[in-house]
């Protein structure tokens, strides 16, 4: 821990010693009325890894629900700061940046994460969702939580929530299991990644050092609007008085409504782009291939000709609002040497995005979970990855823009392989979705009953040098990883028939 950052947020003075803690006023905090408090034999049944995974299980789950009412009494922020009041308001006790947007967070995440834990910061990340472990959420610099100690944390959240008489959802257990962590580790700052929406997310209980809002497009609109505007709105609900705000330039309805916003809380409005001076570029290197490189300059930084550590072309906008972010921490307390940032940039590490996870044959996963998102993944593997055929296993969740999704789907794949995660009810059934990409391509599709089957289809449909392309949810890619990992890859590296 390098100890050079403020422990809390709402501190804009010097960084304290290392060790210490700035005194803050507590938040009020009004407990709510629950339907049904959690019992107390639940709670003491929480005894290890398994057990409170299960407790967590028992918690309604909106990641999972397939009709959801998006209000302040369902995604009320008052259970949260019931719950963190009875921990000690752990949130008020750690230096934060919150990030949200509907694409590219994650990845903004990661790099934000990287640099300044090469910078010798002890950083502590919180996203959203996981693909194999549900630890993979709560990490510090990029070590997950241990099992026991997972355990212990959702034993104490659930103990708080008991105590404060409110029944907390999935997401708010892990929110507050997270802070608690921090707190625990004594992490310089943690990067958090907003859940849904940002507004009435669980995480906007933070007054961070920088808001950050990655592209917006249609997503959620059932629960977020169904206009760019009205999502936008939902995003800037995590701007705070006097926080800056980062976004990168957008198109001019989704600029004013943020700026909007931002003006209408005091929160000062920093556009990558525009008011910072930013360029990218597309270039092929023999150590790197084909990548994009980025320059940023500001008051107090000159980041020239950065290589993007991820691919697309998304990738350099999402870059180039991580350098902005880190830029403005160095202004309030953060060593960031520029040759360190360089270096933790470059280690960047995102999974379940653009990440080849089988060699013979090539299988890529990504977790596009929207038609932006399948778009931009269309192009960056045509950019980025030779081959002759690609063969796409798909599937989604049933409360997303499908007819968008398979538009985009249709621009790159030559064959299309449906089928459904076992992992979320919220899937759409794959006879579904193959009559409506029926009805708008010719190209050759089939339905999978299971993951499994459809990855040992794509392997009979393709030769050499083809592609395997899973994408359409992270349920889908996270189901992908752990069948994979089951697999004996010494056979020949070829993915075996499934057993009838």
């Amino acid at each position: 821990m390098k100890g050079k950052g403020k422990q809390v947020a709402e501190v804009k003075s010097a960084p304290p010693t290392r060790g210490s803690k700035a005194k803050t006023k507590p938040v009020e905090a009004v407990p709510v009325a629950a339907k049904s408090v959690t019992k107390a034999s639940a709670i003491s049944a929480i005894t290890n890894f398994s057990s409170a995974v299960r407790y967590l299980l028992e918690r309604t789950d909106f990641e999972r629900m397939r009709t959801v009412k998006y209000n302040e009494e369902t995604f009320t922020l008052a259970r949260m700061h019931a719950i963190l009041g009875k921990l000690g308001n752990p949130h008020q006790q750690i230096r934060t940046v919150h990030v949200a947007g509907t694409n590219g967070k994650g990845s903004t995440v990661a790099m934000i994460a990287s640099m300044l834990q090469a910078c010798g910061y002890t950083v502590g990340v919180y996203t959203s969702p996981h693909l194999m472990d549900i630890r993979e959420r709560i990490a510090v610099n990029g070590n997950l939580v241990d099992r026991n100690t997972f355990a212990e944390l959702t034993k104490q959240v659930a103990v708080a929530a008991s105590k404060a008489g409110v029944d907390p959802t999935f997401f708010e257990v892990l929110t507050a299991a997270a802070f608690k962590h921090f707190v625990d580790q004594a992490v310089d700052i943690a990067i958090i990644e907003v859940g849904l929406g940002g507004r009435l997310d669980s995480t906007n209980v933070i007054t961070p050092d920088a808001s950050v809002i990655t592209s917006i497009d249609f997503d959620h609109v059932k629960l977020l609007g169904a206009t760019l505007p009205e999502i936008a709105r939902e995003k800037a609900g995590i701007f705070k008085r006097g926080v800056p705000a980062f976004i990168f330039e957008s198109e001019a309805i989704v600029e004013k409504t943020l700026a909007e916003s931002a003006a209408a809380v005091g929160a000062p409005l920093r556009i990558v782009n525009k008011d910072i001076d930013f360029s990218s570029r597309f270039c092929v290197t023999d150590d790197l291939g084909p990548h994009a490189r980025v320059c940023l300059y500001s008051k107090t930084s000159r980041l020239e000709h950065l290589p993007v550590p991820l691919s697309g072309e998304h990738m350099a906008i999402n870059c180039g609002l991580a350098l902005a972010v880190v830029d403005h921490l160095r202004t309030v307390g953060f060593d960031c040497p520029e040759d360190k940032l360089t270096t933790g940039l470059a280690a960047t590490k995102v999974s379940g995005r653009m990440q080849l996870v089988w060699e013979r044959p090539r299988v890529v996963v990504d977790g596009a979970h929207n038609p932006a998102a399948v778009g931009a993944l269309m192009r960056c593997i045509g950019a980025h990855i030779p081959y002759d055929s690609m063969v796409c296993v798909f599937g989604c969740c049933a409360d997303k823009d499908i007819p968008g999704l398979l538009d985009k789907l249709n621009l790159g794949a030559d064959k299309v392989i449906f089928t459904k995660s076992p992992s979320t009810p919220r899937s759409a059934d794959p006879e579904d979705l193959q009559k409506m990409f029926n009805e708008r391509s010719g190209k050759m599709s089939m339905i999978a009953r299971s993951v499994p089957e459809a990855l040992e289809m794509a392997t009979r449909a393709v030769s050499r040098d083809d592609l395997v392309c899973v994408t359409g949810s992270f349920y889908l890619v996270g189901d992908t990883l752990k069948h994979l990992a089951q697999l004996d890859r010494n056979v020949g590296g070829k993915i075996p028939a499934v057993v009838k």
